[in-house]
């Protein structure tokens, strides 16, 4: 299965589906984004499978079927991105190259990869298709918000021995990462005149001795947990609002908060050492009421949790081959710092998946988001020689 993919066909595609924005707020989020890459598929001679996960959100699926049964592997990218950052043009939101690289909002999370995992499909097809196993690509919509797509094609039975998500990697094979709640925490404190500030309760002053316990009690525990793999927890105060006004005290604030968690924690224990604090707040704050719940569109219905995969399976074996194809280091082996759909097919289908793409996740979501060309020719080729070395068994 030597060869080149066809690069400028890559490229094409690219340019298509960055130039069909498909951030949430847009009608049909993800239809044009997914028609581009099915006319793709279509006119090489491949017969994509598309379904609506939601009215004018669509998943697709396409499979290559070797000539003989063997393992299947699944290429697997989401369709939909973040909106533009506040100082993102309309001009410069669009697709443009310069100095190497392509720039536009999903080049590098994640539609980049998308295009190379197409560019790969649509080369195996051409040069024979595969010899054992099976493989397809999925492209998910949702994963920025609550991973609509990859639930669903979950709860419709989808089924794979491995998964490559092409999340923006640097090419660096990734074995994992954490855990991921984005939760709201509120304060109902009692307001009252400010000059009489002893007759109310300050919600806002009780939710700062939260979040001092926070950064005094919690994240310092955190280094007995260190997980070898995916190493320390985190969580970070995202937004706090409250208050009505200067001269009246706060009977409301809330906290948002993201955290990060590992594999040798649970997420009852997350709820758990948070709710702990507030025993603490509220037996200093009498009368005050406290409440933490999930942020709404953090998740559909499956629990966001960490990942990892044995260094030693086969699929990370596989990628590492593909990586000496093209005399690039297959270690060290890394971990993402968010969290991708990987966890939803490794927890909750039983498929060991590693993230591995083209692009820098510093890039991603960023005004200036953007993709080294070579690197997503690269991955094209990268993601060719691991299906053939995966399904083949070489």
């Amino acid at each position: 299965m030597s060869g080149r993919c066809n690069r400028k066909e890559i490229y094409d595609l690219l340019v298509q589906m960055v130039n069909a924005p498909s951030y949430p707020g847009i009608l049909r989020q993800e239809e044009k984004t997914v028609k581009s890459l099915s006319g793709y598929l279509i006119s090489h001679g491949l017969v994509p499978v598309v379904t609506e996960v939601e009215e004018g959100r669509p998943n697709l699926i396409v499979s290559i079927e070797g000539e003989e049964p063997g393992p299947h592997i699944l290429l697997c990218g989401h369709t939909d991105t973040v909106p533009p950052n506040d100082r993102t043009s309309s001009e410069s939101y669009l697709a443009s190259e310069r100095n190497g690289r392509l720039y536009g909002r999903g080049t590098a999370d994640m539609k980049g990869a998308l295009a190379a995992m197409a560019g790969a499909m649509v080369y195996i097809r051409k040069s024979g298709g595969l010899k054992r196993g099976k493989v397809s690509l999925a492209a998910v919509i949702d994963e920025e918000m609550k991973s609509l797509g990859t639930e669903s094609l979950i709860l419709n039975g989808f089924k794979a021995d491995a998964a490559i998500v092409g999340e923006p990697t640097d090419c660096k094979i990734a074995i994992g990462n954490r855990g991921l709640e984005w939760l709201r925490v509120d304060f109902k404190g009692r307001s009252t005149h400010g000059g009489t500030p002893e007759s109310g309760i300050n919600a806002i002053s009780a939710a700062a001795r939260f979040i001092y316990l926070v950064e005094n009690e919690l994240l310092p525990g955190f280094q007995s947990k260190v997980d070898p793999v995916l190493g320390l927890p985190a969580i970070n105060i995202g937004t706090i609002a409250g208050g009505d006004q200067p001269s009246t005290v706060a009977g409301f604030c809330r906290v948002e908060l993201d955290r990060r968690w590992i594999s040798s924690e649970t997420v009852e224990e997350v709820f758990n050492e948070l709710e702990t604090l507030l025993n603490i707040v509220r037996s200093e704050y009498r009368g005050l009421k406290t409440e933490i719940s999930r942020i709404p569109g953090g998740m559909a219905t499956m629990i966001h949790g960490p990942v990892t995969i044995d260094p030693t399976h086969p699929l990370v074996l596989s990628a590492k081959s593909a990586l000496s194809d093209f005399n690039l280091p297959a270690d060290p082996l890394v971990v993402v710092p968010g969290w991708t759909d990987a966890s939803l097919l490794s927890r909750e289908a039983g498929i060991p998946t590693i993230i591995w793409g083209p692009g820098e996740i510093n890039c991603a979501h960023s005004p200036e988001e953007s993709i080294k060309l070579e690197d997503l020719y690269l991955a094209a080729e990268m993601y060719v020689s691991a299906v053939k070395y995966f399904t083949e068994g070489s």
